[in-house]
């Protein structure tokens, strides 16, 4: 098992990691097979889907956004488990010293 040392450093790179990634997009990037090429974003809200329009020049700049939500849902799930090593070892993360 990780010490606790090891364990913050870890938690303070992957917070550093999640701040990176804050511009995202949830949803996917779909194509309809009309006569022109035409991307769509869709998402879920509430629930309802719901789908966009995607300028054809802003394409990759949308899947690259879309990629960032999908390592940034990795990411947390990281931290989430770190967290809990943390709190098992009785460290207070709001102060980060001992609860």
């Amino acid at each position: 098992m990780a010490t606790v040392h090891v364990l913050k450093m870890k938690r303070a790179k992957l917070m550093g990691m999640i701040s990176d990634n804050l511009d995202f997009l949830a949803g996917s990037v779909s194509t309809k097979g009309l006569k022109y090429e035409a991307f769509n974003l869709t998402t879920t809200v509430q629930g309802k889907t719901r789908t966009r329009h995607i300028p054809i020049e802003m394409v990759p700049l949308v899947r690259t956004m879309t990629a960032r939500h999908k390592k940034l849902k990795e990411l947390l799930k990281e931290l989430a488990e770190t967290n809990w090593l943390l709190v098992r070892e009785g460290v207070d993360l709001k102060n980060n010293g001992p609860i």
